[in-house]
């Protein structure tokens, strides 16, 4: 249900004065800094990734097996530190539900909050039929139309 224009003015005035008493969790909510902190983990992952690479190959020229598998448990730790902060990253700045967001052209939403929402299945009407009823009335109007 839509908000009236009046509730929207006063949504409105009361972001305002959230903004100018504490900016700091009006910028939490907008979810500014959890893209800010998503994009540093997901540099500092791409680093740890490069050295991991580094004590692999170190590991295969001096032949210590150790040492390699040590940088591939490395890489394998950053590639999915990476990975989780740029998911993180592209949830905090996708637009969320519009329902559960508060204004839509303020920012203000629910950061994970609820439960996610699953694609739900089409189903079939019963009167669609069986497969292979479905696939004769195919073949029928393959050869009625002079497909084959």
């Amino acid at each position: 249900m839509p908000l009236s224009e009046e509730e929207l003015r006063l949504l409105e005035q009361m972001e305002r004065a959230l903004v100018e008493e504490d900016p700091k969790f009006a910028s939490t909510l907008r979810g500014t800094s959890l893209r800010r902190s998503a994009r540093r983990r997901a540099i500092l992952a791409g680093v740890v990734f490069l050295a991991g690479v580094t004590i692999l190959m170190a590991g295969a020229i001096t032949q210590m097996p150790p040492i390699g598998i040590a940088g591939f448990v490395v890489m394998l730790g950053s590639a999915t530190v990476a990975l989780t902060a740029i998911r993180g990253q592209q949830a905090a700045s996708a637009p969320a539900d519009p329902r559960t967001a508060m204004h839509p052209s303020r920012g203000f939403t629910v950061i994970d909050g609820g439960r996610p929402s699953r694609p739900r299945r089409q189903r079939r009407t019963a009167s669609s039929g069986s497969f292979m009823e479905r696939m004769e009335e195919r073949w029928r109007r393959r050869r009625e139309s002079g497909g084959f």
